[in-house]
């Protein structure tokens, strides 16, 4: 078959730890629902104050869009502090530290999308605090 079609209802949501005191996130696979083979996806949940790990990707590029909420992106090191609102998106380059967070007090969704689909090629970084 040519395509594949992942309705958001057929999606299966897991429980992923947040860093530090933050509530936990949720993760959609969308690789597997949407049969991807060239690249990575995931849908994600943030909840207020919830924190992905800072890191970098060493081979894949990443995009992350935002669907709902607003996001905060620390980019670079040190790190640079991006919002963005819902349809707001940010592309990155491999070798380039990141770390998504929800600094607001609702939540946020995200489409993260990343080629080539390779697992395990990635540096975690100590988490920093904001000013």
């Amino acid at each position: 078959m040519s395509y594949a079609i992942a309705h958001a209802g057929d999606l299966s949501w897991e429980e992923r730890a947040s860093v530090g005191e933050g509530p936990p996130r949720q993760a959609a696979d969308v690789t597997s629902a949407a049969d991807l083979e060239q690249s990575r996806a995931r849908m994600w949940r943030l909840p207020a104050g919830a924190r992905g790990r800072r890191h970098v990707e060493l081979v894949q590029e990443e995009v992350f869009v935002v669907l709902e909420g607003t996001l905060t992106v620390l980019l670079g090191d040190p790190p640079e502090r991006v919002d963005l609102e819902a349809g707001g998106v940010v592309a990155v380059k491999p070798g380039t530290a990141i770390q998504l967070r929800n600094e607001t007090a609702t939540e946020a969704r995200v489409f993260a999308y990343g080629a080539p689909p390779v697992v395990g090629e990635t540096e975690i970084l100590d988490d920093v605090e904001l000013d």
